[in-house]
């Protein structure tokens, strides 16, 4: 319960940051801008996300998962972001879509002894993104269909909600 409250905590403090930042420009994505956040779900942990151009970002996320004994999670994708799907009034909103990798490691798994604790996987991603037109943030959905290979092939999901400032 601890470390949920650490992560609810985390976001919160970055949710209110980026509402009461005065904003110097609208937040504006493209080559050569970051943003740094949280996301919330499974797995649940740090978001940073780099934009190589408008459409293409590369994003990495280090994360736990609450899923059985726990495991410590990172992955990283390549995403392209299409504008022209959802009209808003202000802001934007792409829908992102990509492939990843997964690298999870697994705390104390009964279905694997000691040599076995790494699970290597692709993920295929598919989210929102809400870039605020008034303050440097976003927030974000996605979820992310997981094939591991190694140790052996298995499927999983993963999936959240998160924020994140642009820098």
């Amino acid at each position: 319960m601890r470390k949920n409250g650490v992560a609810f905590g985390f976001m919160l403090v970055l949710f209110l940051a980026g509402f009461l930042a005065t904003p110097l420009a609208a937040a504006e994505v493209g080559a050569g801008t970051w943003e740094l956040g949280v996301i919330m779900g499974e797995p649940t942990g740090l978001s940073a996300k780099y934009w190589m151009s408008q459409a293409n970002a590369i994003d990495f996320g280090v994360a736990w998962s609450f899923k059985g004994e726990g495991q410590f999670h990172l992955h990283a994708d390549y995403l392209y972001h299409k504008y022209d799907i959802f009209k808003v009034d202000s802001g934007s909103l792409p829908l992102y879509f990509g492939i990843g990798g997964r690298l999870r490691f697994d705390n104390d798994d009964p279905r694997f002894d000691d040599d076995n604790d790494v699970r290597l996987g692709l993920r295929i991603v598919l989210g929102l993104e809400y870039v605020v037109e008034d303050y440097p943030m976003s927030l974000f959905f996605e979820i992310a269909p997981i094939m591991d290979f190694v140790p052996e092939t298995e499927g999983d999901i993963n999936g959240g909600l998160g924020i994140r400032y642009v820098f």
